[in-house]
């Protein structure tokens, strides 16, 4: 089985790749959740129009379309060449795989999902974890096997 020449790039062990991180990664979170809110706005018009032409089963997106918004954001962000959301490059870091693959879409929207389901449990804890592990690392980066880096240092 062949990995299809993907190039691996293992995180840096260099502790200041890690450096601030955290505090980082809560800007990037308040300002792709803002992204995430204006990007909905037309969503939510498409799937006005799409009720419509469907007779009202359209609407039955509205439940669930922030999701999806966020969903495919993070996927074509994160789980893309850059690998870190519009946040994230605003604020310098980047998600990086612990065995060196790159992001996909799909590791992005589980990596997403973890995190939901972790800040639904947790919440304000979920960042108390990230105080007291290796890298700064939060419950959904353990889980998954990434890392939030630097991305001058990545």
């Amino acid at each position: 089985m062949s990995m299809h020449n993907e190039e691996l790039r293992l995180p840096s062990q260099d502790w200041r790749a890690y450096q601030g991180v955290l505090s980082r990664r809560v800007f990037a979170f308040i300002i792709d959740y803002l992204i995430i809110a204006l990007l909905w706005i037309p969503a939510a018009v498409i799937v006005f129009f799409l009720g419509l032409l469907t007779l009202g089963l359209g609407f039955l997106l509205y439940p669930v379309l922030f999701a999806l918004v966020a969903m495919l954001y993070f996927g074509l962000t994160v789980g893309g060449r850059e690998q870190a959301s519009l946040g994230m490059r605003i604020m310098g870091v980047a998600i990086a795989r612990t065995d060196g693959r790159p992001m996909d879409f799909l590791t992005a929207i589980v990596h997403l999902a973890i995190f939901w389901i972790a800040n639904a449990l947790l919440t304000p804890l979920i960042l108390l974890i990230g105080l007291f592990t290796d890298r700064g690392r939060l419950l959904h980066d353990l889980l998954i096997g990434t890392v939030a880096v630097r991305r001058d240092m990545y």
